[in-house]
């Protein structure tokens, strides 16, 4: 089922890197309408609990730590086609990779500190979406 809605995360590096308010611009101009947002700060257990998914791989720790060492800012993010179309504004994984002008070209420092988090499907999107915000923070 496609949805007109995706969730991402600025990460702390990009936070701590003084990034946001340039990363949100990005987006907005994309056309990209924010729903909901917020600044908070993922616990050991919430980042846990959030990458459960690859609580097998051998970077998750890494990948924990990382994600609750400083605040984040939480985002829904509406536009047709949201999560195919968020996925190519924030570029590769790998910065490295990552075609010029997207996001984690302009802001990310390596594969594990990739300024932004999107989700990967529709299913994902609204998963990682109501694990950060309540119906009431939506708009």
């Amino acid at each position: 089922m496609t949805t007109n809605r995706t969730f991402t995360m600025i990460k702390p590096d990009a936070v701590k890197n003084g990034h946001t308010g340039a990363i949100l611009e990005k987006i907005t101009a994309a056309g990209f309408r924010i729903v909901a947002l917020k600044k908070t700060q993922l616990s050991t257990l919430d980042a846990e609990a959030f990458y459960s998914v690859h609580s097998e791989r051998p970077f998750f720790g890494e990948l924990v730590n990382f994600m609750s060492s400083g605040p984040i800012i939480a985002a829904i993010l509406e536009k047709e086609n949201a999560v195919d179309d968020f996925r190519t504004l924030i570029g590769a994984t790998n910065p490295a990779d990552a075609a010029d002008g997207t996001i984690r070209k302009l802001y990310a420092t390596s594969i594990g500190e990739n300024a932004v988090h999107g989700s990967d499907s529709n299913d994902n999107a609204a998963i990682e979406g109501t694990f950060h915000f309540a119906g009431r923070e939506l708009f």
